[in-house]
């Protein structure tokens, strides 16, 4: 079985700065992808950000691009998100994914099997 654990969130003031973490843990795993969605009150959850596991590709929705930064640590099957000049409307409950094949469809939830319990980030203004 694979688990991912989520770190990191909080409350952050607006223009401010924060670091989600998220490793795979419980057995040995080789993701195709891992990646970041994110969910309002009263809003669908929606695609954040991805990276490929061969070839380090990255993909981002657009709201973020510039602002957010996804990296990951193949060693330890971790992914990471840095997120600068954070917004208000940046403020959702945060979910690590994890793919364990290729679908070339990042942006959909239907591309991961494994998931994070969630992470709140609160961005006051």
């Amino acid at each position: 079985q694979v688990q991912l654990v989520e770190s990191g969130g909080g409350l952050v003031q607006a223009g401010g700065s924060l670091r989600l973490s998220c490793a795979a843990s419980g057995s040995a795993f080789s993701p195709a992808a891992m990646g970041w969605f994110r969910q309002a009150p009263g809003k669908e959850r929606e695609f954040v950000a991805a990276i490929t596991w061969i070839g380090d590709r990255t993909y981002y929705e657009d709201s973020v691009k510039g602002r957010f930064t996804i990296s990951r640590d193949g060693a330890k099957n971790a992914v990471y998100l840095q997120m600068n000049s954070l917004k208000p409307e940046d403020t959702a409950v945060y979910y690590c994914a994890a793919g364990s094949y290729y679908s070339g469809r990042y942006y959909s939830r239907s591309s991961y099997d494994y998931w994070g319990q969630g992470t709140q980030l609160t961005v006051s203004s």
